[in-house]
């Protein structure tokens, strides 16, 4: 961060405390918006949530408990099931970055596989799956604090959110940036199957009846298709100083 916004930041502080704002993240997949708010969260000392991560939680549980027939989902099952899903975020003290837990158990590896990606856009259209998480995240954002992200934090879930920030960038950029994070994970990838599924989960998670995804009228645009995460930080603090005047 530039030494201008860590000056901004103590003057904004100073002598007074500073009022806490509910900050809501939206885009599309992998447009960087989880790593934009994990250091926002990070920097200015704010609950970071992933509401992303918990459909990919709920997908996760689906598939390990026999819902999935191919790309059909045993809808009732898991609707029966819905109130048995708790899904949590715990600090990693290493990584000082919260991993997601399903029932108690650390999925943070499982759910960003690309077996998940590739089934968490059908589960996210279910109109009681939403619902349920729906309620788990305003209930987590009621003291205020807390940065979240998402496809519809700043429609559906914090539509009162002091600041909105919708991130968009290429097809392209993203699927090269989710290529490039599964290798460093040391997991398997392929180019041309990210951007198939990042295109796929572009046009579902648009075209999808229950919130789809959508930029909020007073929501701020951020196209990062040629940003360095540096720049998208100073961009993002900038909006924040401003929120909280």
């Amino acid at each position: 961060m530039s030494a201008f916004l860590i000056e901004k930041i103590k003057k904004t502080g100073k002598g007074k405390k500073m009022k806490k704002i509910t900050i809501a993240i939206d885009g599309f997949s992998s447009s960087g918006k989880s790593t934009m708010a994990k250091d926002l969260a990070k920097e200015i000392g704010y609950i970071y949530i992933d509401s992303g991560a918990m459909y990919r939680a709920v997908t996760l549980y689906a598939m390990e408990h026999g819902l999935f027939n191919g790309d059909e989902i045993d809808v009732e099952t898991l609707k029966s099931r819905i109130q048995d899903i708790h899904i949590s975020f715990r600090l990693d003290l290493d990584t000082q970055r919260p991993d997601t837990y399903l029932n108690g158990v650390n999925v943070e590896n499982k759910i960003r596989s690309m077996d998940v990606s590739a089934k968490v856009s059908p589960i996210s259209t279910l109109g009681f799956v939403r619902e349920a998480m729906v309620r788990q995240q305003q209930e987590m954002g009621k003291a205020k604090g807390i940065v979240m992200d998402g496809r519809d934090i700043g429609t559906t879930v914090f539509p009162d959110a002091e600041l909105k920030v919708f991130v968009t960038a290429s097809p392209e950029t993203r699927a090269k940036r989710r290529y490039e994070e599964l290798k460093a994970k040391g997991q398997e990838a392929d180019y041309d199957d990210i951007l198939k599924n990042v295109k796929e989960r572009d046009y579902m998670d648009q075209s999808r009846e229950i919130s789809p995804l959508r930029k909020a009228d007073d929501a701020m645009l951020l196209d990062n298709s040629i940003m360095s995460i540096p720049q998208q930080k100073e961009w993002l603090m900038k909006q924040y100083l401003q929120a909280i005047q």
